[in-house]
């Protein structure tokens, strides 16, 4: 802790001020001593002079709501040219800045002698020796500082005064900030807005040049004399300048950013020529990721109302950032980085792609996966081998005979019902740039709907009265559903498209129009969702209990219930095929050994009489819910805890609430599955 010499008034010594600093070294570029406004032992210093120890030079006492009364002294040293805030301070008093630094770190010739040419750290440590010696140094002690490193360096960060170019970004922002709130351009999600916002109302001004060695170099010629010409080519400078005045060009380069804020109009030919730009700008949305919404997004708005007079885009949708699994930020340093070319040369660019679109929830990150691509690639098989099917079986897409709305079996009435409802989702979805639901509405239609149920009931029908109408409709659906997953698996559903004949007007989907919904005669269909949710239940009740797969169970039917025995009866050849039963028929229900499957208009009853053993099955389920509870109190309770959740990373809380989520699932599960053991 460093003491100040003399307090200095009206010429005569009156006594000294205690000062505390982590940069004894910088002592020399101090400008000014701060106290706060309100502190009580400093207000009567306020305003008069300290003379600087080491140097000869006199600096005011200035106040300032910087200094805090509760750290150290009270009392801090400004060196405007070396901190950060300090800098601040020194704009704010009008502050001479002392740059006492040579560009390698080293001190400069503005300090005494001794210390001139030492670097930054045995200059700190002779200070200290010249104010231990001069009787300035009252105590030292240690203190954890918070010090700027170089991401790429890892050395030390130090603020060094230097000549650079600047954009008045504020007067920039006023047209950037109206065109939101008027709604000429929007954030998807909304909430980003606020981000946008607090930067632009908070913008200080844009410092746009930088020491490197590539970029748009800055278009600023000097003279001999130091007057300095920007112009758009040096022979405009050289024309303003004088013809013979010796010119030399500033070497430094634009920022990023500020090229990058280009980008809307100059791609368009700006400014050598116009057409382009007033044929496609502005251009409709953007889609960008929340880190940049100030270095990119911001910056083309200011310029395309700058130099355009119109923004640049209509929309701005904001993407998640892509994590690793447990949701941390990807990092080389961390070695967690997944590289998409791996990925794509494992799994394919369509299962990358559709993966990615999939797990892109607005409002909510991306934890990716080398699993969650595999499953991505599944899909694209399981839509390869439904195209395989449809061709196996002259399900011939987009048939010129197939008449959609005379189509007679209930199950083809039933998938065009459900492919209309995939179409009017799909688009509600891309409209609304909600990518997720679009990929696992397409996802669960074609893996559920269409393989899983509907080739699976049809198979049966394939020959016969209605096989012509069944093998159109088959075709018709699956040119719809490669159509409908295009923008998210570009390349296996071009491909297909060519294979199959799909589109022969428009040889490639990319120029295809989207599929739209239509409107189709008021089939009756209910009795195929039932037997859907039927069979559904049976499989879940199967494998809640661990009934051997290959086993084929009786199902019985109570005597009062005729009319969900007719339903039975008529769908008996996809219920045992399906459901893998043995029987279904109308018996007296016995009081043990069977499990109830309640469903909409009945209940079948499930005889696992000789295929489990109840108790044990009783004794798993009991055990694995406990075991479950105990685990959703505990991560409840950390949820809960505001010392847990004040202090945990964002991907950790994240990991806890879907934890949370998935176990009352399964708990919801488990408890109907002893449900139906106790009835």
């Amino acid at each position: 802790i460093v003491s100040g010499d003399d307090i200095l008034f009206d010429g005569h010594t009156i006594g000294g001020i205690v000062v505390a600093t982590t940069r004894p070294e910088t002592l020399f570029g101090d400008s000014a001593v701060a106290v706060h406004p309100d502190d009580a032992r400093y207000k009567a210093l306020i305003g008069k002079s300290v003379r600087l120890p080491l140097t000869e030079r006199v600096i005011p006492i200035i106040a300032d709501d910087y200094s805090d009364p509760e750290k150290g002294s009270g009392a801090v040293k400004i060196t405007p040219a070396h901190d950060f805030n300090d800098f601040a301070v020194g704009k704010r008093h009008g502050l001479p800045f002392h740059n006492i630094l040579n560009p390698d770190g080293s001190l400069n010739d503005t300090v005494p002698p001794e210390f001139i040419g030492l670097s930054r750290e045995a200059a700190r440590k002779k200070a200290l020796a010249e104010l231990t010696e001069r009787g300035y140094l009252i105590k030292t002690q240690p203190i954890t500082n918070m010090v700027p490193y170089g991401d790429r360096s890892g050395t030390v960060i130090e603020p060094y005064l230097t000549e650079q170019w600047y954009v008045d970004a504020a007067k920039l922002a006023v047209p950037a900030l109206e065109a939101v709130r008027s709604g000429k351009t929007r954030f998807v999600p909304e909430n980003w807005t606020k981000t946008y916002y607090q930067w632009l109302e908070n913008i200080e001004p844009w410092c746009i040049s930088r020491q490197l060695w590539w970029g748009h170099q800055i278009p600023a010629w000097y003279t001999p004399d130091g007057k300095i010409y920007v112009a758009e080519d040096e022979l405009e400078a050289q024309a303003e300048a004088g013809i013979g005045v010796p010119l030399t060009r500033d070497p430094d380069v634009l920022d990023t950013w500020f090229s990058s804020g280009l980008w809307p109009f100059s791609t368009l030919g700006w400014p050598d020529s116009s057409a382009d730009v007033a044929a496609r700008y502005p251009t409709s949305t953007l889609v960008t990721g929340f880190d940049i919404i100030f270095f990119w997004v911001a910056r083309m708005m200011m310029f395309g109302l700058y130099t355009q007079g119109d923004v640049p885009f209509r929309d701005v949708y904001i993407h998640a950032l892509v994590r690793d699994a447990t949701g941390a930020k990807m990092s080389k340093s961390k070695g967690n980085v997944i590289d998409p070319l791996v990925l794509c040369d494992k799994y394919g660019a369509d299962a990358l792609r559709f993966t990615l679109c999939r797990l892109a929830t607005q409002g909510r990150d991306v934890k990716l996966s080398e699993s969650t691509v595999e499953s991505g690639r599944n899909f694209a098989t399981k839509l390869w081998n439904a195209a395989r099917y449809a061709e196996m079986n002259g399900c011939l897409p987009e048939a010129p005979e197939f008449k959609r709305d005379a189509v007679q079996h209930p199950l083809n009435q039933w998938i065009l019902q459900r492919l209309n409802l995939a179409v009017s989702a799909a688009r509600e979805a891309v409209d609304a740039y909600k990518f997720n639901e679009l990929a696992d509405g397409l996802y669960h239609f074609l893996w559920d709907d269409f393989c899983d149920w509907y080739l699976e009931f049809t198979k049966p029908i394939l020959e016969g009265d209605l096989a012509a109408e069944t093998k159109a409709t088959t075709g018709h659906v699956l040119a719809k559903i490669i159509r409908l997953l295009h923008p998210v698996m570009p390349f296996i559903t071009e491909e297909l498209a060519e294979n199959l004949g799909i589109g022969a007007t428009h040889p490639a989907l990319c120029v295809a129009s989207y599929p739209k919904p239509v409107t189709l005669p008021s089939w009756q269909t209910g009795s195929i969702d039932q037997l859907i949710t039927l069979i559904r239940e049976i499989r879940s009740v199967r494998a809640a209990l661990n009934v051997p797969a290959g086993a084929k169970i009786e199902a019985l039917i109570a005597p009062d219930a005729a009319e969900f025995a007719a339903f039975c009866a008529a769908q008996d050849e996809l219920l045992l095929r399906l459901a893998r039963l043995s029987a279904v028929k109308t018996a007296p229900i016995p009081s043990t050994g069977v499990v109830p499957v309640p469903v909409s208009g009945g209940t079948l009853y499930l005889n696992l009489t000789g295929q489990i053993d109840f108790a044990a099955e009783r004794a798993r389920l009991e055990k694995d819910r406990d075991a479950l509870d105990k685990q959703l109190t505990q991560t409840e309770a950390k949820l809960a805890d505001p010392l847990f959740t004040s202090k945990a990373p964002e991907e950790v809380l994240q990991e806890y609430r879907e934890r949370l989520e998935a176990g009352k699932a399964k708990q919801h599960q488990l408890t109907a599955a002893l449900q139906r053991l106790k009835m």
